[in-house]
């Protein structure tokens, strides 16, 4: 059989959809206070201390990393992550422009909000792309240093929501636990390649790295 891997125009057409279910969900966490892990989650929070924009921040935190991605991982993974991440910088700064939202309880915002990042990253990882950030930094220390990538992920979030406890109220954060719980599970349930793959397909280099980045890469 062929290469099933997705054309140009494949993978920037889904990586734009995908952007934009992470960016809504970001939009409903931004609308409650409510927080995520990686890279996005110190963007939210520094947008809850700050007047800088999400976009911005998490645009820029997100650089230091590409270079890690084209050294240690593949062109084409650092190149589709480069996409998404500008995507959800994008339009997390235009959704506030189309849609106004008066009211949300905050388990709703954290249970949809989580749902929709959880898709849209788990249609960044079958196109070789992540939300960059910590999940690349993971990868490189488990390849270079033997240091478990989810064992380091773990801590990194469970570091960054600890840190949120000073800025933000209690009760948010611990409903960002749940933000966080349907997140992953939507990953964890669906991102399972070897249900997927038809045996004679042969996965590419990229493919099988960005498994390494689950479950929260951003």
């Amino acid at each position: 059989m062929k290469n099933a891997s997705h054309s140009v125009f494949e993978d920037v057409f889904a990586l734009l959809c995908a952007g934009l279910f992470v960016a809504f969900g970001i939009f409903l966490f931004q609308s409650q206070e409510l927080m995520v892990g990686g890279a996005a989650g110190l963007a939210l929070l520094t947008t809850y201390v700050t007047p800088l924009e999400f976009g911005l921040l998490f645009f820029l935190i997100n650089l230091p990393f590409y270079y890690l991605a084209w050294r240690h991982i593949s062109k084409r993974f650092m190149i589709n992550t480069f996409i998404s991440v500008t995507t959800v910088s994008l339009f997390s700064e235009w959704v506030p422009h189309f849609v106004d939202i008066s009211r949300v309880d905050p388990f709703f915002a954290a249970v949809f909000g989580g749902i929709l990042i959880g898709v849209g990253m788990l249609i960044m990882f079958r196109h070789s792309s992540s939300l960059g950030g910590l999940g690349i930094l993971a990868y490189y220390l488990q390849s270079q240093f033997d240091i478990r990538a989810g064992s380091f992920q773990l801590v990194a979030d469970t570091c960054i929501l600890s840190l949120s406890f000073v800025f933000i109220d209690a009760h948010l954060v611990l409903i960002s636990i749940l933000a966080a719980f349907c997140l992953n599970m939507v990953i964890s349930l669906n991102h399972r390649p070897e249900r997927y793959t038809l045996p004679a397909v042969k996965k590419s280099q990229a493919d099988d790295e960005v498994e390494h980045l689950h479950p929260q890469n951003g």
